[in-house]
């Protein structure tokens, strides 16, 4: 349940960024760049902020 979560809020993340950058400001694309780096840093650690936060929310596996 939470790798589900994880990816859900990670791909919102990206789209959401993604259409601000267009409309609103290209610096936006920072935030997506962001998001990317974490999720790249969560596959070489191991380690991932949001799990955390949702274990200690309840959410099981």
């Amino acid at each position: 349940m939470k790798n589900r979560i994880i990816r859900a809020v990670a791909g919102t993340f990206i789209l959401i960024s993604l259409v601000l950058s267009i409309y609103v400001n290209q610096n936006w694309l920072w935030f997506t760049a962001f998001v990317g780096a974490n999720l790249l840093q969560s596959s070489i650690t191991k380690w991932c902020l949001l799990e955390d936060i949702l274990t200690k929310l309840g959410v099981k596996d």
